[in-house]
């Protein structure tokens, strides 16, 4: 609790999904192989592109910065709410919660304008297929990387120095898991309006912003598709884009019923379990998606198991 308006809370108490102790030992489990296999799963991708050469292309260094994003956020949240399913007490400092906001928020931006990136580069290799090499260029690409990551953290900056001079003169529980943004605007005593239309303005321009870029470049992949007069190479075209759209359609529906609308709907519970999906199951996913139907990335784990069993 808080003295006065002009002191700040050296901690706040996260309520999380449940205070029953069995229950509490079967999310943990749940989440701790769900992390595990995340990292794995993120990992394996990133080592694979970076050591099979067919895989060194443009579509895999999205792809595997995508991975180095989904590992981030995700280890953003799930060690501390891991730890809180075992703990008495679930609390975070003050400075701990701000420094998990502004990770979460970093990465998530990021990532909205790394699969922009993925569907820009699907767009050049499908409609202009002779440009690719010439409008793909390697400094292109890392631009656009690096232009994510800027972004990500500015955005995330605004929000997080907002945020932590908000008088917090009521109670210092957050009805959640883990310190997000709109849980917290709705604990302070103090009129969040500013807040919530920066949110809205900053976190809204990214995501409308790339999901426009995603939306235009995949009309046009599909009306280049449907012109294609050969079954084998819609199919083809078809195969290259269906994963990632998948990835698209689960991170982009989360991320705008979160935060593209006011704090008055905010209902924790079902926010809750609408977060835990994006935060923590989501970047499990993201590897089993790029892979499942994707020949190279089997080919390329094929070859590194049967390197490992011969050199054994």
């Amino acid at each position: 609790m808080l003295g006065s308006n002009q002191t700040r809370p050296t901690e706040f108490l996260l309520v999380g999904f449940t205070d029953c102790l069995p229950l509490r030992f079967i999310l943990f489990l749940v989440f701790f192989i769900v992390y595990a296999l995340t990292v794995v799963g993120n990992v394996g991708l990133i080592v694979l592109a970076k050591i099979d050469s067919r895989l060194q292309t443009p579509m895999y260094y999205f792809l595997s910065n995508l991975a180095v994003l989904d590992i981030s956020y995700s280890t953003a949240i799930a060690p501390k709410m891991l730890v809180n399913f075992l703990a008495s007490r679930k609390s975070i400092s003050f400075y701990g919660c701000a420094l998990q906001m502004f990770f979460f928020a970093c990465f998530a931006d990021a990532e909205c304008l790394v699969l922009a990136a993925m569907a820009y580069d699907r767009y050049i290799a499908i409609c202009h297929p002779l440009l690719y090499p010439t409008l793909m260029s390697g400094r292109l690409c890392t631009s656009l990387i690096v232009l994510a990551y800027i972004s990500g953290s500015m955005t995330s900056l605004v929000h997080v120095c907002l945020t932590v001079k908000l008088p917090f003169c009521g109670s210092n529980v957050i009805n959640h898991f883990f310190c997000d943004i709109p849980p917290l605007l709705a604990l302070s005593c103090a009129d969040t309006h500013i807040n919530e239309l920066l949110l809205f303005i900053l976190c809204g321009g990214i995501q409308t912003s790339t999901f426009v870029v995603i939306f235009i470049s995949y009309f046009c992949i599909l009306l280049t598709v449907l012109s294609m007069k050969s079954s084998e190479g819609r199919s083809k075209a078809f195969s290259t884009c269906a994963s990632h759209l998948v990835a698209v359609t689960l991170f982009y529906g989360t991320l705008l019923f979160m935060y593209l609308r006011p704090t008055t709907s905010y209902s924790p519970e079902s926010d809750k379990v609408v977060a835990v999906f994006y935060t923590v199951v989501f970047p499990m996913f993201n590897p089993i998606i790029y892979s499942f139907r994707n020949k190279d990335v089997k080919s390329a784990f094929i070859k590194l198991c049967e390197k490992r069993v011969f050199s054994n």
